[in-house]
């Protein structure tokens, strides 16, 4: 291949070149292309035959055919001047395939200034392109990200801000960039900077861990915070990269969970202490071990109903009507239960002992009362009196009818003492057990406060 001279040139250093390069005589006559050139055409042209450019086809960037005379460099030896800025157009290849260059022909002059040819340098666009959109799509991921993602120089200068961070931190972009990052360290953190940097300029990346930094109120913010090193195009290490993320919830969470724990504890010890005064009680009656079993798991089955509704409605308490209807339901059908009363969102403590006393009042009704017979009834009514000077008063009122007459004595037992000590002393209040004609009533008085649920 011959090569129109130029100073400095050799067809072996524009050969090695990883760009495309050719070059032409004064007429246009390709005289010279590396193979980064011929790659971009997708032929190898005919030296001395191909002419202002060793493309098979050229278009327009609008896909319009161009001429090859029409090219920036046949304009650069047509006209005998230099064509700055460069020329845009797309190759066609043989294949079909479309690359689109920019094209930056240079005249090549002899001493005394006569044009002797061109030199064509050609940018391939393709490269180009792609490295813009991924430029572009990293900064789409960086800007949607739900973490802060923070850049800084090695001098700790604040150098990007995405979105993330002025929604966690409070400043803006503008308010944050050029600033120095220490602004968000708490003073007794500072020589996390100084391990961080430490650790970044030897290229080292800085695992995630928890921190705390500092909002633009003054306020702290936990953190989990990564830190990695930010490189030039030469591989030198000229910034870092920080992510944080708001672990507040995270840590609000684990508050949570162990003062649920906590709950939980105290409230399975109130359970072990009812069961066991249950068990010590029911001793007390029991005259086989058989009746003793079958009475304990009775009970702590019923328990175990009060219990569901409990975590039901996250230990909150339990509406007094659900209550009810849980207890009665294993007894009687929901047709022969009359329940009248205002909405009450029961406490925990009374859900387990009125659950308790509505289990006892049941199975005794299904065996001597009301529901022992076909056309006995329950009703139950409950009402707030609200008291001018001193605290709310809950009371309820169970009663029987359409049962067998009732009298003293019948219903002595564990249930007996359920209902006239352990439910009212653990309510605050007291109760009243009535043997009548008709059928049993029983009322219960009690404090409000004591009764109804603390989130009420």
């Amino acid at each position: 291949m011959n090569l129109v001279p130029y100073a400095g040139g050799s067809t072996d250093l524009m050969q090695g070149l990883p760009v495309p390069v050719y070059t032409t005589d004064r007429n246009g006559y390709v005289t010279f292309f590396n193979e980064a050139a011929a790659e971009l055409w997708g032929r190898h042209p005919i030296i001395g035959e191909a002419r202002w450019c060793g493309s098979w086809r050229l278009r327009h960037l609008d896909g319009s055919r161009m001429a090859h005379q029409e090219c920036s460099l046949a304009f650069a030896l047509l006209e005998g001047r230099d064509v700055h800025g460069g020329g845009k157009a797309v190759a066609e290849r043989p294949d079909g395939q479309l690359v689109p260059f920019i094209a930056h022909p240079v005249l090549l002059r002899d001493a005394a200034g006569n044009i002797l040819g061109a030199m064509n340098t050609l940018l391939d666009l393709r490269t180009q392109t792609r490295a813009d959109e991924a430029d572009m799509r990293l900064a789409a991921i960086v800007e949607s990200s739900i973490d802060a993602i923070v850049s800084k120089d090695m001098n700790g200068t604040i150098t990007s801000w995405n979105e993330a961070a002025a929604n966690l931190f409070g400043y803006s972009a503008a308010e944050a960039i050029g600033r120095p990052v220490i602004m968000l360290i708490p003073h007794d953190r500072l020589d996390e900077e100084t391990m961080i940097m430490n650790r970044i300029r030897i290229g080292e990346r800085v695992p995630a861990y928890e921190t705390i930094r500092l909002r633009k109120n003054g306020m702290p913010v936990p953190v989990s915070l990564t830190v990695s090193p930010i490189r030039d195009g030469c591989g030198r290490i000229v910034g870092a990269s920080k992510i944080a993320r708001d672990i507040s919830p995270n840590k609000e969470s684990e508050q949570r969970i162990r003062l649920l724990m906590r709950e939980v504890n105290h409230r399975v010890k109130n359970q072990y202490a009812v069961i066991i005064s249950m068990i010590r009680e029911i001793g007390k009656v029991a005259i086989t071990p058989a009746s003793f079993v079958d009475q304990v798991r009775d009970r702590i089955t019923a328990l175990a109903d009060s219990h569901d509704l409990l975590v039901e409605g996250g230990w909150q308490g339990a509406a007094i009507r659900e209550l009810i209807e849980a207890q009665i339901k294993p007894f009687a059908a929901r047709s022969r239960l009359s329940t009248f009363g205002p909405e009450i969102l029961l406490g925990p403590g009374a859900v387990q002992y009125l659950g308790i006393a509505f289990h006892e009042l049941a199975t005794n009704a299904a065996k001597y009362g009301a529901l022992s017979r076909q056309d006995g009834r329950i009703e139950i009514q409950w009402e707030v009196a609200k008291i001018a000077e001193g605290a709310d008063t809950f009371r309820l009122v169970w009663r029987e009818s359409g049962g067998p007459a009732t009298k003293h004595g019948d219903r002595q037992g564990f249930g007996t003492l359920v209902l006239k000590r352990v439910a009212p002393a653990a309510m605050g209040g007291t109760s009243q057990l009535e043997f009548t004609k008709a059928g049993l009533v029983w009322t219960l008085t009690a404090p409000l406060q004591s009764v109804q649920s603390a989130s009420e």
